[in-house]
């Protein structure tokens, strides 16, 4: 099949038997919950744009394992210019939906994967590369979401990881090793789009020692397997979606985002879907690789919602009467300028790839990090300077069913009309602002922006690694003339 369309996408999850909860009680019809369905369209889109001839460059690509027209979601980078067709496809998908789209974990994730399974197998003599290969063409074939499961809940965060502590499931791990596969038991948090997708891949929270083997531990698995649980988390303005008036006070009308946390409950991983069982000293280059990718990412996705973030206090400051005033455009000129910074950083550290012995593109990790630091900060101040845009009214504005009333409905028409729109359209772009700096966007671009692909001392970190700080020493020294 090699690509499917959105119908047979939503046929194939529909197809299976998932354990979703929300607020306590169990979702028994995902594909019709007014809850999922905006998660859902973003991933809707991901498989109509490969069907559309302008964006066929960016979302399509060609398969080097079986010479198939695929999903580029579903890639692995042959070259510097498949990383940089991977940041443009993810800043034209936030523009398009405004929100997280949620397919970008396990392109990065299969990158990682593909790299470092290849050194595994080279070091120890396992066949996880080709367990790993088998895998990414049966998602390339099948045109598969596979959603990926990094962070545990790690609890007590000054306890050592395995230790008598605090409970060996706050990080997930092989409880029990059999002769066709293994056991793992724990929970993996920050899961995004893992209620609609087919798979999970799952690896290591971080770089592991001697002595942790059992959590040291890699796989992909059905996310219909039994033992698998997913409890959606909540997100500001989430009911919002369930209410019989559901469409003015959602601000992002068709798109959003999901989490969730995903309980592993005695589940059973067969041998061939292993790609890590105990090598602790790969764990951290899976990792490591893994965070490269996906920061290197968010110089694309971020840039395009925050296209739409620009976009939205443009519209409102037209709306406002305020959009030729000085400080107005001074701001959005600000917003654009940090916005191009996050891009350009993207763009960077893709140009800047490198080949890795598998044979497949790996991002510049310096650079990836510098980028992902910087989105930790500028989103921020993007929100920060819409907010100052639109106005108080962002946050205090009456309510769809208000604005309906046969009682009240004439007085905020009349009270909410803008400059050149009536109360209807004003509050479609209020309700847009405020989805993107406080809602269930904000998911999927404010407080992502933080936490997502790691938080900033990871990044900090990272650079203090790559930094090569005595490299730089001796070309000081080297100019102010002073000898070893």
């Amino acid at each position: 099949m090699a690509l499917m369309t959105s119908k047979e996408y939503i046929e194939s999850l529909a197809r299976m038997k998932r354990n979703i909860y929300f607020q306590g009680k169990k979702i028994e019809n995902p594909i019709n919950h007014p809850l999922l369905i905006p998660s859902r369209k973003c991933l809707e889109e991901t498989y109509d744009m490969a069907f559309m001839p302008e964006y066929e460059d960016l979302i399509t690509t060609t398969s080097q394992f079986t010479g198939h027209k695929i999903n580029r979601f579903n890639h692995i980078h042959r070259d510097r210019d498949d990383l940089i067709k991977k940041v443009k496809m993810q800043r034209l998908m936030g523009q398009r939906t405004g929100s997280c789209f949620q397919r970008c974990v396990i392109m990065d994730m299969a990158n990682a994967f593909y790299s470092t399974t290849y050194e595994i197998d080279k070091k120890y003599g396992t066949h996880y590369f080709d367990a790993f290969k088998n895998f990414i063409i049966k998602c390339q074939e099948e045109d598969l979401i596979v959603a990926g499961a990094l962070t545990d809940p790690k609890g007590d965060r000054s306890a050592v990881i395995g230790g008598e502590e605090q409970d060996k499931d706050l990080y997930l791990h092989v409880v029990e090793r059999r002769e066709d596969g293994v056991i793992v038991n724990g929970a993996k948090c920050h899961l995004t789009g893992i209620t609609n997708a087919h798979e999970v891949v799952v690896l290591p929270t971080q770089a592991m020692r001697p002595g942790q083997e059992d959590y040291a531990v890699a796989f992909h698995i059905p996310l219909d397997a039994e033992g698998i649980t997913m409890i959606i988390g909540r997100q500001s303005c989430d009911t919002r979606k369930m209410e019989d008036i559901a469409d003015i006070d959602l601000g992002n009308a068709k798109y959003g985002g999901i989490e969730a946390l995903t309980i592993f409950d005695n589940v059973f991983v067969p041998n061939e879907n292993l790609f890590l069982n105990g090598e602790t000293d790969f764990a951290g280059m899976l990792v490591e690789r893994f965070a490269g990718y996906h920061r290197n990412s968010y110089g694309g996705c971020k840039a395009g919602v925050g296209d739409v973030a620009i976009g939205a206090a443009s519209l409102i400051a037209q709306y406002n009467g305020t959009e030729n005033a000085s400080h107005v455009k001074d701001k959005l000129v600000e917003m654009t300028q940090l916005n191009e910074q996050l891009y350009c950083a993207g763009i960077a550290s893709s140009c800047e790839g490198w080949e890795t012995k598998a044979g497949n593109y790996m991002v510049d990790l310096l650079l990836a990090n510098v980028c992902k630091l910087n989105v930790t900060r500028y989103p921020y101040e993007i929100v920060r300077l819409l907010e100052d845009i639109a106005g108080g009214i962002m946050v205090t504005a009456p309510s769809e069913a208000d604005l309906r009333s046969p009682e009240i409905g004439h007085y905020v028409e009349k009270y909410l009309t803008g400059h050149e729109a009536d109360a209807e359209t004003r509050l479609r772009a209020l309700r847009l602002c405020e989805n993107l700096a406080l809602g269930t966007a904000a998911v999927g671009y404010r407080t992502e922006s933080m936490h997502g692909a790691g938080s900033p001392q990871a990044q900090k970190i990272m650079i203090t690694r790559q930094g090569e700080f005595n490299r730089k020493k001796d070309l000081a020294k080297h100019i102010a003339g002073i000898a070893e």
